[in-house]
């Protein structure tokens, strides 16, 4: 079944209930992500006036034709940034930005990543063999959860979707934020994400949002054939880089794209 064929999310209409509440890529560089301390510093630069009709369509269509504009021609893609409201997934004193192309604080030292580095990476799991195959990502296991944004653009993406958070209070606020969705294809687990979630893979798509010295030998024996994952990586001092890992029946071939930042990949849970 394709994508096309599934019904979709009801996901904007529900949430908008909510109040306050190897070879290198020839694609175009995107700019590296800003840190947790940058984002805290800009976030601190304006306030939030109310009343900006936030919850218009309008104002999530303008955010994906500039993704657009920026080089990410997935449709479905830059469907789902027009889809899900990304303001009810950040503070409501920092709504103002939600649409701009910036991280943005989400408490506990994380960050919700710019747009344009979630389409960037969801748009390179799309070029995987089984996402080509089936016109969507199947199973999907994501590494980090945060507020849950990632995880509501997946659900318009994906037939599965296992989300791993090791911060608890992140995981009940991601928990909290998605609660509209009531989609019985997302599973969202308080787990050490570098362990992957064996009970759902394989997975056609492994998608992280912090990244560490290597890619995990978990999350590569739970990928499927055919399955391709995306996941920031360190580069010695050089800071991370976007790796793509492809499964094959004979083995994996992995790929080195752009520059990019990322909260570091931690072990272990936190309450």
């Amino acid at each position: 079944m394709t994508a096309a064929d599934r019904p979709r999310s009801k996901f904007p209409l529900q949430l908008d209930r909510l109040s306050g509440g190897a070879a290198s890529s020839s694609k175009t560089l995107l700019r590296p992500q800003r840190d947790v301390a940058a984002a805290h510093v800009d976030a601190g630069k304006r306030a939030a006036p109310a009343g900006l009709g936030l919850d218009s369509p309008d104002v999530r269509r303008r955010m994906a034709e500039r993704l657009r504009e920026g080089g990410v021609v997935q449709p479905q893609v830059l469907a789902a940034f027009a889809n899900v409201p990304r303001h009810l997934f950040v503070d409501p004193a920092l709504a103002t930005q939600a649409y701009e192309d910036t991280s943005l604080p989400i408490g506990h030292g994380q960050t919700i990543s710019k747009p344009s580095v979630i389409a960037r990476m969801l748009e390179l799991l799309f070029d995987g063999a089984n996402a080509r195959r089936k016109g969507n990502l199947g199973a999907v296991l994501e590494i980090g959860s945060g507020c849950g944004y990632q995880a509501a653009l997946l659900c318009e993406l994906a037939v599965r979707i296992v989300s791993m958070e090791r911060l608890k209070p992140l995981h009940d606020k991601a928990r909290d934020l998605l609660a509209p969705l009531r989609s019985n294809r997302l599973r969202l687990v308080h787990g050490d994400g570098m362990l992957g979630h064996p009970p759902g893979a394989p997975y056609d798509s492994v998608i992280a949002a912090a990244g560490g010295a290597d890619i995990p030998e978990a999350w590569l024996a739970q990928l499927a054939v055919g399955g391709r994952l995306v996941s920031p990586v360190q580069q010695g001092e050089g800071g991370q880089v976007l790796v793509v890992v492809d499964r094959h029946e004979d083995g994996y071939e992995r790929r080195v794209h752009e520059a990019v930042r990322f909260v570091p990949l931690k072990s272990g849970l936190a309450g």
